[in-house]
């Protein structure tokens, strides 16, 4: 029987040569359908459903003119924040876990989710709208990484970072209460509804600078700093004598993982622990060493995608935002990986 986690090469006519993992491409490609499969499921739920054949002629411009108002303008700019939401953040996990060689090391852990929040929070306090909110978002996040950096200058990897990062975390959410307790009634409502991380009313406008920022830095993260992030998690030594830039490339990957965190953080709000829970799943199914970036951006996609199918169907009436769905799991899924980590001494 063949071993799907060995290593393969495809060779192009052109001269070309591609290795490649086969359960790798399994895994990403059974990621890519469910994703896909799930959001078909997501089009066609609600108040006014519709069947996956309805959905898909919606979808390629053949649908009637009902159910093409009900899937293209109310329901698909939810669905697609949804899965870049969670692609964003699983790239962002599992470029952070890589950098600092820690299955803990999130935007949730690290801090920069509570400075997204603490941005957002300011614009709120000061009367700002959504659009405001977005940006503040995102600067309150940019501005928590370039701490948490400059706190770890002496060495941003290992437990050092997680360590500044999680005391950064602490101090950024007692920040946040006190904001919470400044802001009006009708504002503090609004607020609380964007902090558990809610994907209601989302429109285009949360999507495509989302979808921007993933299609400029996708190909920097695997295509120009991939390779040396791999190298990364042997350690910083290892990697200079492999001829890595690592002063070069460690500040770059950092930036990346500190932005998509950010813009997912300004679509959604501060959705926990996909970040966390995205790449070690797409790790242990593909069975492959090194940061599995590809795999955990699509693990990230389905599972907030499926995260918020079941937050708006799976309690009945109710709608619960998604937020509250992806912090009960991955909070059960983090006490198990706290077990485990210990259980193998690395606690």
């Amino acid at each position: 029987m063949t071993d799907l986690t060995l290593t393969r090469t495809l060779r192009t006519p052109g001269g070309l040569s591609v290795r490649y993992r086969p359960r790798t491409v399994l895994t990403v490609t059974a990621c890519v359908f469910t994703a896909l499969a799930v959001a078909v499921a997501t089009l066609g739920s609600g108040d006014y459903p519709l069947t996956p054949g309805q959905v898909l002629g919606a979808l390629t411009g053949g649908g009637d003119p009902a159910a093409d108002f009900v899937v293209n303008e109310l329901r698909l700019p939810r669905v697609v924040t949804a899965l870049l939401t969670g692609a964003a953040l699983a790239l962002s996990g599992a470029v952070l876990q890589a950098l600092v060689r820690n299955p803990l090391g999130s935007p949730d852990i690290l801090g920069l989710t509570q400075g997204a929040t603490t941005g957002a929070l300011l614009v709120v306090a000061t009367g700002g709208g959504s659009l405001a909110l977005a940006g503040g978002a995102v600067a309150g996040g940019t501005a928590a990484g370039a701490l948490i950096s400059a706190l770890s200058r002496r060495g941003t990897g290992g437990h050092r970072l997680v360590l500044v990062g999680i005391g950064v975390a602490a101090v950024l959410g007692g920040v946040n209460g006190y904001l919470l307790t400044r802001i009006k009634l009708m504002e503090a409502a609004r607020a609380l509804l964007w902090l558990t991380g809610s994907l209601d009313g989302r429109g285009w406008d949360d999507a495509l600078p989302l979808l921007a920022v993933l299609a400029l830095l996708l190909p920097v993260v695997l295509l120009v700093c991939g390779p040396g992030l791999r190298m990364l998690e042997l350690g910083d030594d290892t990697a200079l004598g492999l001829g890595v830039p690592v002063q070069r490339i460690r500040p770059v990957l950092l930036a990346c993982a500190v932005l998509l965190a950010s813009v997912a953080a300004a679509a959604a709000g501060p959705v926990s622990f996909v970040a966390l829970t995205a790449p070690q799943l797409a790790h242990r199914l593909t069975r492959a060493p090194g940061p599995n970036l590809l795999a955990s951006t699509a693990m990230g996609a389905t599972l907030l995608a499926a995260a918020d199918l079941a937050a708006q169907h799976a309690f009945g009436e109710r709608q619960l935002p998604v937020g509250v769905v992806t912090g009960v799991l991955g909070g059960g899924y983090l006490v198990w990986l706290l077990a485990a980590e210990r259980r193998a001494g690395r606690l």
